[in-house]
């Protein structure tokens, strides 16, 4: 499949489940967005919930490059701020939660792969921290991922509030400096 056309797909995918949530997601609605047929849908991914996973790591819109700063507290004031935005700016915002909201109740989603892939990408970070020597090489990188990605995740979703621009700098140095 070319290239544009699978993205055509993952992002009338993603808009879809943004709309109308997983459960108002269908492959017929997908391919009429997309303008394919829905067989050739089915010829790439067995279900909607195939397509979705494949759509939440493929896809430009959720699109994800591990930050290279020069140093571990700007790697991860960056990788926060990435996270902040993710789920506070639209379109982003709106496709992540409803996406992602999905999995809790649809295990066959399984968005695991979503995180696996995003978590390889932000362990460069660790990698090169550690080779700096700013980082023990026996501190778990995804402990502190989920650390400072989980309060974003708390804040803006889960509670609801604003995560103010300054959010990802605090939360960092909360983390780094101790509080």
């Amino acid at each position: 499949m070319a290239p544009r056309k699978q993205q055509e797909i993952f992002d009338a995918t993603l808009w879809l489940v943004a709309e109308k949530g997983y459960d108002g997601l269908t492959v017929e609605g997908v391919a009429e967005r997309s303008g394919v047929n829905k067989t050739t849908i089915y010829r790439w991914w067995p279900s909607k919930a195939a397509l979705l996973g494949a759509a939440l790591v493929e896809a430009d819109v959720l699109g994800f490059e591990p930050p290279d700063t020069g140093s571990l507290r700007g790697d991860l004031v960056a990788l926060v701020d990435g996270v902040r935005r993710l789920l506070t700016e639209p379109p982003a915002s709106d496709i992540a939660v409803a996406a992602l909201a999905a999995a809790v109740r649809h295990p066959e989603l399984d968005a695991r792969r979503f995180f696996a892939d995003r978590f390889a990408r932000e362990r460069e970070v660790f990698d090169r921290a550690v080779r700096r020597g700013e980082l023990k090489a026996s501190v778990d990188p995804m402990l502190i991922v989920d650390l400072l990605a989980g309060a974003v995740w708390m804040r803006a979703v889960l509670r609801g509030l604003p995560v103010p621009d300054d959010f990802p700098t605090e939360a960092v140095a909360a983390l780094l400096d101790g509080v």
